[in-house]
């Protein structure tokens, strides 16, 4: 084919018809379908596709100009043929000639497509998994794959420039800058400040690992965008297609953040076994001994640049109005999957939220659950249902008795216990709230979780006598809560109160909890984020 360069203006409104008519594709496809990103159109006209970039400039990508376009397009079949040479097939001009449009030809060149062929789609690991057949045995094929890749890729001086912490700053300040138009709206600002604490503490704590990142030659020329709709399993030859073209940096990468991707996807997609298989499996094949000290990290990382993008399209005018909420909502579960790696890392937690009557427990436990997505387990929810009594009726002074009985109290935190311990095997973090009042009732917390290897933070509550009072007297005044403590309940539960001073400041935080919650759940996503700078 031969085709002239051209200077002409052509909207892609115009050549929309043209690309959707199956009989303007030489092969004849039977129908062509469009699927619409926010950079490029996407055409599947079996057995191939056809992608064309969308003329936008988003400052970090810039297709504006054709021959932006053109380049990128080139670029993008170079690069994907490292892994998947069979699939892209070149970049074919789009020509004018005579006001009629034409794949090649020797009219006007008015704009460039890759063309691919197309793979099906039961074959994406991302359709796999939906369907519950994707397993380990595909993961050590990809490791497989991934492995000689990464070996292949041989760092310059360029490249290894990126691991440098001055740049990788450059891509985090970036993500906050763009993401803060968005708190409020599909980040909170308590997330957003503990996210960002995080980022910025890893760097200035762990400098001299990214320095030996960069001289055992781990910064090389990567993916950069490996995530499950990314990668297609066939029972022949496994794929993984497309690589970042339009900006060198997102490729330029610690492999441990190409890895982080996929498994912060599996992570995404209520996977973390699998999440945890590859990472291993993959750390092993390279010999990565570093790779499990940075995985949460830029697992962190990738989460908020899916965040942002999703946010992205919250604000896309073209989007129809329930595509910009399924965005918003994709967007809330990848920022609080980031803050979950802030403040957590990839392991269960359990936080015990504790304290005195009225300090605000509950309502903290309930607001940090909800801030990160945990299930809440509550002593007062679950000593009811021990006792088969309604949750929001407030008994009469024996079943009270009964209620809060040592015995029924044993089995009380027995059952919240047995609870955490079953989040923690199926690989979940929990918060559980109950008072934790006694030296042996906290003892008998730890003894349970330690034995099943949990990691755990107790946090107490903390709340002036006004406050008590103040909390007491508006569950007088509008009952059906859960709790059946009252105003007349304070002196004794207080009398009866030990405060956790036998525990270490690594296992204890103690919040103030006096105002609006917000300010509470701030404090302590700040403080495990501090604790987990200490580690």
């Amino acid at each position: 084919m031969s085709a002239n360069a051209s200077s002409a203006v052509v909207s892609q409104e115009q050549l929309l018809p043209f690309l959707l008519d199956p009989d303007s594709y030489p092969h004849r496809p039977r129908a062509v379908q469009l699927v619409q990103t926010h950079a490029s159109l996407v055409f599947i006209a079996p057995p191939y596709v056809f992608k064309v970039k969308q003329p936008v400039n988003f400052g970090f990508l810039d297709f504006s100009t054709l021959a932006q376009r053109r380049h990128f397009c080139e670029r993008e079949v170079a690069l994907n043929r490292r892994l998947c040479p069979r699939v892209y097939l070149g970049v074919v001009p789009i020509t004018r000639r005579d006001g009629r449009f034409a794949f090649g030809g020797d009219g006007e060149v008015v704009e460039y497509a890759v063309w691919m062929r197309r793979l099906a789609e039961r074959g994406f690991l991302l359709h796999r998994l939906r369907r519950g057949r994707l397993g380990r045995a595909v993961l050590d094929r990809l490791v497989t794959v991934l492995k000689a890749f990464y070996e292949a890729q041989h760092p310059t001086a360029e490249i290894e420039e990126w691991g440098r912490v001055v740049r990788l700053k450059i891509s985090t300040d970036e993500n906050f800058r763009q993401t803060r138009s968005y708190v409020g709206k599909t980040i909170s600002p308590a997330a957003f400040n503990a996210i960002r604490a995080f980022t910025n503490g890893f760097f200035q704590t762990r400098r001299e690992l990214f320095a030996r990142r960069i001289r055992e030659r781990w910064i090389r020329d990567c993916h950069g965008d490996l995530h499950l709709d990314h990668i297609h399993a066939g029972p022949k030859a496994l794929h993984v297609y497309d690589c970042i073209e339009f900006n060198d940096r997102f490729r330029y990468v610690d492999v441990a953040s190409d890895v982080a991707f996929l498994a912060m996807d599996l992570d995404f997609h209520h996977r973390p076994d699998l999440a945890a298989h590859f990472a291993e499996r993959i750390a092993r094949a390279l010999k990565d001994r570093d790779q499990p000290r940075l995985l949460d990290f830029y697992k962190c990382y990738r989460a908020c640049v899916r965040g942002k993008v999703e946010s992205f399209r919250t604000s896309a005018e073209a989007a129809p109005g329930a595509g910009r909420r399924e965005a918003a909502e994709r967007a809330r579960r990848y920022f609080q999957l980031a803050l979950r790696y802030a403040v957590a890392g990839s392991r269960p937690l359990v936080l015990l939220v504790m304290g005195r009557i009225a300090s605000g427990k509950s309502t903290l436990a309930a607001a940090l659950g909800g801030e990160l997505g945990w299930p809440v387990v509550s002593s007062d929810q679950v000593r009811k249902e021990l006792a088969g009594l309604p949750l929001h009726e407030r008994g009469d002074a024996a079943e009270r008795a009964r209620l809060y009985s040592p015995a029924m109290t044993r089995r009380t935190y027995a059952t919240l216990l047995a609870a955490a311990a079953r989040h923690a095997a199926a690989g979940e973090s929990c918060v559980l709230d109950a008072t934790f009042g006694s030296v042996e009732l906290r003892r008998q917390a730890i003894r349970r979780l330690r034995r099943r290897g949990v990691r755990f933070v107790f946090v107490e509550s903390l709340a002036t006598a006004a406050s008590q009072r103040r909390r007491l007297a508006a569950r007088d005044r509008a009952p059906g809560g859960v709790s059946d403590a009252r105003l007349e309940d304070r002196r004794r539960l207080n009398a009866a109160y030990t405060a956790p001073r036998e525990l270490p400041a690594a296992e204890r935080m103690m919040v103030c909890n006096d105002g609006a919650v917000g300010g509470a759940v701030s404090d302590c996503l700040a403080k495990l984020v501090r604790q987990r700078m200490l580690l």
